[in-house]
């Protein structure tokens, strides 16, 4: 079957299963991997394929896609007999704060806080009645249904430390877009608000998270930490 040519396709999943034209980047798997950096953040410019990147680590070592050897076949990273192992072995949070565009300081905090449940939601759907400790069980349904500014600020950590206990495996964190809550802070006057809370948010989500394998972050060029985040220019 002859490779179609698609524009603007950001999920590396649907582009290896309809056969549509990829350029191979899966080394960045491995060379990512075998640098064990705790966190490392994505530095480039709009439309430079940050997102594909963190949908093509999240399909590769995500639990939510075991067995897939049939995504990387043929790509770089397969030929390393030493990374097929970790295809699809880990719970791997995904998070991209995109669409975290409000004009004032409180509608942006609801926003992320409803990202962060639909986090919590996709896990308590994956793992149904599989959690064996009942606090952890009545966790993920209430922070499903409600979670105070208190709690937020270390959501991640806490959704880490139960994924962690019930696979037995650290967590890996993907965050997209980043800073497009401290764009929209800078644009509308909220900016020490947003910073003053998404330092306290990465502080427990990665500095001081215990059950974290390597995170990755995806941003701009002109703002760098050390987590693997995704964010534009």
């Amino acid at each position: 079957m002859p490779r179609k040519i698609a524009i603007g396709k950001q999920d590396f999943v649907q582009i290896r299963e309809k056969n549509i034209f990829y350029v191979d980047k899966t080394f960045f798997i491995r060379d990512w991997w075998n640098a064990e950096d705790d966190v490392t953040l994505i530095c480039r410019p709009r439309r430079f394929g940050k997102t594909l990147t963190l949908r093509m680590v999240e399909a590769f070592f995500s639990n939510f896609y075991p067995n897939r050897r049939d995504l990387f076949e043929g790509l770089s990273v397969w030929e390393d007999e030493a990374m097929r192992e970790y295809q699809g072995i880990y719970p791997v949070i995904s998070l991209t704060f995109s669409t975290v565009k409000e004009n004032n300081y409180y509608g942006a905090l609801e926003r992320i806080r409803r990202i962060v449940q639909d986090e919590y939601d996709k896990w308590r759907r994956f793992l149904k009645n599989s959690v064996a400790d009942e606090n952890d069980k009545r966790r993920l349904e209430r922070y499903c249904e409600q979670i105070s500014d208190s709690e937020l600020v270390d959501s991640i950590a806490m959704l880490s430390r139960i994924l962690s206990y019930h696979f037995q495996k650290k967590v890996i964190i993907l965050l997209d877009e980043y800073d497009t809550p401290l764009l929209e802070a800078y644009n509308y006057g909220y900016w020490d608000d947003m910073v003053e809370f998404q330092r306290c948010f990465f502080n427990a989500s990665f500095k001081a998270n215990f059950y974290l394998e390597p995170a990755l972050q995806g941003l701009p060029m002109k703002i760098c930490f050390r987590i693997l985040i995704i964010h534009e220019l």
